[in-house]
């Protein structure tokens, strides 16, 4: 009498990673994305180490939860995976004030994001 349960959104060769509340706008989070995307998953993580971004150190964390998510629940081979998607997605903001002259206030948001990662098993 319960409810369906949920179409799998991954087919057999892919695992994904979905990472919440990154404090830094999407545009910039978008930037480290398109870094990473279409890479081999090894190769992808040497690039986020040494990236100079802020953003880059969460989203190597979530691209090795991806991995892991490919390794241990799917059972792929962690040697041929490849980021075959990284989306990013805005979520909430938090509203702040700035002191302005004159008594004023001007609004501040402090924009958070989401991203998702699909990590897939590359034939040969």
């Amino acid at each position: 009498m319960g409810q369906a349960s949920n179409p799998k959104r991954t087919t057999e060769n892919e695992a994904r990673a979905y990472g919440k509340y990154f404090y830094t706008s999407p545009q910039k989070l978008n930037l480290v994305a398109q870094t990473i995307r279409g890479k081999n998953a090894s190769r992808a993580l040497t690039d986020l180490q040494f990236s100079k971004r802020r953003v880059a150190q969460d989203v190597q964390k979530l691209l090795q939860s991806a991995i892991a998510n490919a390794e241990n629940n799917h059972g792929l081979d962690v040697d041929r995976l490849v980021v075959s998607e990284a989306t990013v997605g805005k979520t909430m903001f938090l509203k702040r004030f700035h002191a302005r002259g004159r008594g004023r206030g001007a609004r501040v948001e402090k924009k958070v994001s989401n991203m998702t990662i699909v990590v897939k098993e590359a034939a040969e």
